[in-house]
């Protein structure tokens, strides 16, 4: 007889019951695979605005907009891309968001935010088909030419972000930008748990972005007004 108060678990007492605790300990696993992979591959990758290391590219992922404007967890992104590009960390910033529709224009809004916050026009450059963030970082990478970046992003979003563009080819340190405890840092936390197994996929078999395109020189142009035509990075 069970007595009052023991709280033990009881573990399964036939053959059945234990296949089914087996299973259910195994997708427990599986599902916890991709978080630990990007937990061990980003580790060494995360920074702060204060000792990322200088890099001529800066990438600022899409976050959605507020009635045209940048979203509050947007417009904390952009804020320390505008920080890195006055200490001088950064040169150029590229914008990569969502442009899927005429009314929705994320990259514009991010470069409007920018210029009213310091950085020049012609040192940002905007990426119309940053549909999410596998394709950002395909794209930067292949279109953009951007072979090694400081990306910026949430803390619960950017393990994600490092992970990819380093899969795309792309050598890069992260920025988790803080930002108030809300309700949608908290769902975005939980978000990332399933989105590390599309993450782990997208690593492993590489596909095309929805939308590639020819590539563009904006990155390139942007940097040659800054160091001079031909002159290393």
């Amino acid at each position: 007889m069970r007595r009052l108060g023991d709280r033990r678990p009881r573990l399964p007492r036939t053959r059945t019951g234990w296949r089914r605790l087996v299973r259910a300990a195994a997708v427990c696993v599986l599902a916890l695979l991709p978080a630990t992979w990007l937990r061990v591959t980003t580790d060494d990758r995360l920074r702060t605005t204060a000792d990322v290391p200088r890099t001529d590219v800066a990438v600022v992922f899409g976050a959605g907009l507020w009635d045209g404007e940048p979203s509050p967890y947007l417009a904390h992104r952009l804020d320390a891309a505008a920080k890195l590009y006055r200490a001088g960390r950064i040169e150029v910033v590229l914008v990569t968001g969502d442009n899927s529709r005429e009314e929705y224009d994320e990259p514009d809004a991010m470069r409007a935010y920018l210029t009213r916050h310091g950085v020049p026009g012609t040192r940002i450059v905007s990426d119309y088909a940053g549909f999410d963030t596998w394709d950002s970082c395909v794209r930067a990478k292949r279109i953009f030419g951007v072979d090694r970046a400081v990306l910026i992003s949430q803390g619960f979003h950017i393990r994600r972000a490092v992970a990819l563009c380093r899969a795309a080819g792309v050598t890069a340190y992260g920025v988790g930008v803080d930002g108030r405890h809300d309700v949608t840092w908290y769902y975005g936390g939980v978000r990332e748990i399933f989105a590390a197994g599309k993450a782990a996929l997208d690593a492993a078999f590489r596909p095309d972005p929805r939308f590639l395109g020819p590539q563009e020189p904006g990155v390139e142009r942007a940097l040659a007004d800054v160091h001079g035509p031909g002159t290393p990075d």
